[in-house]
């Protein structure tokens, strides 16, 4: 799944991960980071960007889950983002267990450290 994220980082048209409902004029998205990591029984998925669409990261998870399930294979996810379709992509996961950390700002923002990038 860690290995299969990664071909989500950059900037790129998340159409394929955001739901109908979304009101972005636009789907172009900076992801920075993305690290999948087991802890015993759980399995977290961390995510970083400049700005999230509406449900973006449910459905990257939706997805992931797909891939570490052996439904799809790893490249699938790179595929899915290339294709900008909602419908080529993964179910919706439900939103228990997702957490907001923190924003994190560019640094010539001047704020303080503990929210700068």
């Amino acid at each position: 799944m860690h290995r299969a994220a990664q071909a989500l980082l950059g900037e790129n048209d998340f159409n394929a991960f955001r739901t109908v409902h979304c009101q972005a004029p636009h789907a172009r998205r900076d992801l920075q980071e993305i690290l999948v990591r087991r802890v015993g029984e759980t399995v977290e998925i961390e995510v970083q960007a400049n700005a999230f669409l509406h449900h973006m990261v449910r459905n990257i998870v939706g997805s992931l889950l797909e891939v570490g399930a052996g439904v799809q294979r790893e490249s699938w996810i790179a595929e899915v983002l290339a294709g900008r379709d909602r419908t080529l992509a993964g179910p919706t996961a439900p939103p228990q267990g997702l957490v907001f950390l923190r924003p994190l700002y560019p640094r010539e923002w001047g704020l303080p450290t503990e929210v700068t990038l």
